[in-house]
């Protein structure tokens, strides 16, 4: 049997840029080590956070096999796989339950790679060999848990282990079957979708608000910066502190601009709201948004129906635009079910969690089931 080892490093900079992105790719810009880097340099992702990078490099007899973006946490904040009610339990009997290792993208709920794995290498492993290879490196981290969320397809079949903690969850995606303009997908919905969609952009327009698109590399300094503030704004009417700073969205803009997409709302010549997109390979991820006043619709606007009219110009076959959110179901974004998987150390506490996550499942798949059954499209 191949011998399967994990280490950890204290800084994406301490793996080659050239090294990394040989794994990732740079076709999904979550998982580009420059993403990576601009979370770590503007001090968004660090041991005063609770966001201490520990990513993982994968040896395989001994030989670089591939990587993945790790993170020791103190706290389950921006993760969007909810883990709280396991870590009350674990207070309450008087256990620690942080640290625990992350193997995901920071603050970003969207399905991807996680395995960064040399193909040939990927071949010689399997679920087995991953999950105590991830126990393994737990023990040596004086971690107490691993958490691996939103994997990807081919991820998912090198976790799907009998017996394994898997957990389900539900988002709403946009799928792109060849249209052409907005037009082409609104005459895909019953009448009465296609007459409420319209209604809502019609009322935004005559609102006097206006939509300006900022590739990234046309993004002036006070746009961003004004986006920032609406960004802020979001999280501090929750009565919350924002998850990201300035400085990294500068990062992001100055080292991923063919990736970065902004999209501003104005009205009578002044900014109101704004929107940030990402595109992939055949993907747009809409990923941060914010307002200071509330207008009707608007984010339904900026958010979604100027997010479609982008994926279609780019001729993305998906429109990922973030978890949660329910009213995206009238809208044509479709249920899809995402996945995470766990291993707890603690063994009582490790079937307890089996049994919830046994259940969560099935709680999951139905009501994706009754998701489909809303859905505005056509019949026939």
């Amino acid at each position: 049997m191949p011998d399967l080892t994990l280490h950890t490093v204290a800084s994406i900079a301490d793996i080659p840029e050239a090294t990394w992105d040989r794994f990732s790719g740079t076709g999904n810009p979550f998982l580009r080590h420059r993403f990576l880097a601009a979370l770590e340099t503007s001090g968004c992702t660090t041991r005063g956070t609770g966001w201490q990078p520990a990513h993982i490099e994968f040896r395989l007899d001994d030989a670089l096999a591939g990587v993945a973006p790790a993170y020791l946490k103190t706290h389950s904040m921006g993760e969007y796989v909810f883990d709280w009610g396991w870590a009350d339990a674990y207070q309450r009997h008087g256990l620690p339950y942080y640290p625990k290792l992350l193997v995901a993208v920071p603050f970003t709920p969207a399905e991807g790679p996680r395995l960064l794995l040399n193909p040939q290498h990927r071949e010689r492993l399997t679920p087995d060999m991953i999950h105590n290879a991830l126990d393994r490196l737990i023990t040596e981290l004086g971690a107490h848990s691993w958490h691996l969320l939103f994997p990807d397809a081919e991820d998912q079949a090198l976790l799907n282990l009998p017996g394994s903690l898997h957990r389900l969850g539900c988002q709403f995606h946009w799928h792109n079957r060849g249209y052409h303009q907005f037009d082409d997908f609104l005459a895909t919905l019953t009448s009465r979708k296609r007459k409420s969609i319209r209604r809502e952009r019609q009322q935004v327009a005559e609102q006097g608000i206006q939509f300006r698109h900022y590739p990234g590399q046309d993004v002036p300094l006070r746009v961003l910066a004004a986006f920032y503030e609406f960004y802020r704004a979001t999280y501090f009417k929750r009565g919350q502190h924002p998850y990201l700073n300035l400085d990294f969205f500068q990062a992001l803009q100055q080292r991923q601009p063919e990736q970065l997409h902004l999209i501003m709302a104005e009205k009578d010549g002044a900014l109101i709201a704004g929107a940030l997109f990402l595109i992939g390979e055949d993907t747009l991820y809409g990923r941060y948004w914010g307002c200071l006043e509330e207008y009707n619709h608007l984010h339904f606007e900026t958010c979604y129906y100027q997010g479609i009219e982008l994926a279609i110009r780019h001729g993305l076959s998906r429109f990922d635009a973030g978890a949660q959110g329910e009213h995206k179901l009238i809208r044509g974004f479709e249920p899809i079910l995402t996945h995470s998987w766990h291993g707890i150390s603690h063994p009582d506490f490790r079937a307890a969690i089996g049994n919830f996550c046994r259940d969560e499942r099935l709680q999951v798949q139905a009501y994706r089931e009754e998701a489909l059954s809303a859905l505005p499209f056509r019949q026939g």
